[in-house]
């Protein structure tokens, strides 16, 4: 047997395995020597861009997105990097905007620990609400039929900014770019439709595709409609060490930020396993359930059909107790009936997506989740709970034995895994 440490919450557990088990990991990049001038060199070299000093004037009004705490971009490093690069504009022309998508509002201390006590205390900060129409504006249509609103700060703002990080993401291709804005910025009736059943079961809406993928690609048109100025992207390894920086144009410096972790974080393997375990890359991705269903769509990619996921993730936040993803849990017994429920066109509602992903997720594979939540909620969200990692395994592989096929993702979906 041989040890391997999972990325769980703030700490890590260790699990043993056995020796012929795939342990499938990023390939380490080492963290930049040293971030903050890597950063101010792509801020004054930009890809597609002018300098971002060159661009932005005293007297404008700068929106900056950032994304929320469910995300592990270094906002506490990047966003005051930026505000001293662009130290000849006042700090009360400047708007950080939390963008939360369809997400709960973060509270004071946890944007401080976001962003840092002495960035909050000197910038205002607005918790973008997808659901508060007066705080929306019309920006056009896409050629999907979606009436896109987005922030109505971020619209009206002179010059706007968008930061984010880049990974694979389960049903977009990858993260970062265009979806700083959509759905990070967007009303809750746009959301809705880019989280469609069609959006979401289309084949190519899934892990690092970008071409054809026609999620990214209404991601991109409605972030087009009210395009960012300027982007900053970075990529991170396991240890949340920026690895890379990509700045200027949104489209043109994220794509190239694509193909970069396109080459490190996907990983090929010959055939698929019988059980697969993984981790959502431990705290802040693994705060709750909904996010956990990403790191389960990313062990589903190599297990088999009939095969077994385990997926260890704190869920400090609960399922959690906003949006709908556990109330649609509860509104069929089966995940084939929820499936059946939300590919109804006459069903919509938000959070939908999410489930949608983890019923085809479960219809592949037994799911099995170690957390902190209580056994009668995690199987209330059509998951078998458990409390000992070893002994599931252990009768996992007298199941599938005699020498069953598995593979550990101990950080989850910042490696994917796919069968060539």
């Amino acid at each position: 047997m041989k040890k391997v440490r999972l990325a769980y919450g703030k700490t890590g557990l260790e699990i043993s395995v056995p020796d012929a088990a795939a342990v499938i990991e990023p390939h380490h990049l080492p963290g930049l020597t040293d971030e903050k001038q890597a950063v101010l060199a792509a801020l004054r070299a930009p890809i597609g861009a002018p300098p971002l000093r060159s661009m932005v004037r005293a007297a404008d009004t700068v929106a900056i997105v950032i994304s929320d705490l469910t995300r592990p971009t270094p906002n506490h490093k990047l966003v005051p990097w930026l505000l001293e690069e662009l130290g000849h504009v006042p700090r009360e022309n400047f708007v950080i905007i939390n963008g939360l998508g369809s997400h709960r509002a973060n509270t004071r201390d946890e944007l401080i620990l976001m962003l840092g006590r002495e960035v909050v205390d000197t910038v205002r900060i607005e918790n973008h609400d997808a659901f508060d129409d007066a705080r929306l504006v019309r920006v056009g249509r896409n050629t999907y039929g979606s009436e896109v609103y987005l922030n109505k700060t971020y619209v009206e703002a002179a010059f706007k900014i968008v930061v984010g990080f880049i990974e694979p993401h389960f049903f977009a291709g990858f993260s970062g770019g265009p979806k700083g804005i959509q759905p990070g910025v967007a009303g809750i009736k746009t959301i809705l439709d880019f989280h469609n059943a069609h959006m979401i079961g289309h084949p190519n809406s899934t892990w690092g595709v970008i071409d054809g993928n026609i999620l990214q690609d209404a991601a991109t048109q409605n972030c087009l409609l009210a395009k960012p100025d300027f982007m900053l992207n970075v990529t991170l390894n396991g240890d949340k060490e920026i690895t890379n920086v990509f700045a200027g144009d949104v489209i043109e410096a994220h794509r190239l930020g694509c193909r970069f972790v396109k080459e490190s974080a996907m990983h090929a393997v010959d055939r698929p396993f019988d059980i697969v375990v993984t981790t959502n890359s431990g705290y802040p991705l693994d705060q709750n359930l909904y996010q956990t269903v990403k790191g389960m769509s990313a062990a589903a990619q190599i297990v088999r059909q009939g095969g077994a996921i385990v997926s260890a993730s704190e869920c400090s936040d609960g399922v959690p107790d906003h949006g709908n993803y556990a109330k649609i849990l509860q509104m069929r017994e089966t995940p084939r009936q929820l499936l059946e429920m939300i590919e109804d066109p006459a069903f919509s509602m938000f959070d939908q997506w999410q489930v949608q992903v983890q019923a085809i997720v479960q219809l592949k594979a037994d799911c099995y989740l170690y957390s902190t939540l209580d056994a009668a909620t995690v199987a209330n969200a059509k998951f078998t709970p458990i409390s000992d990692l070893g002994q599931t395994l252990a009768a996992l592989a007298a199941k599938y034995g005699p020498a069953p096929r598995i593979a550990v993702l101990p950080y989850g979906p910042l490696t994917i895994p796919y069968v060539k």
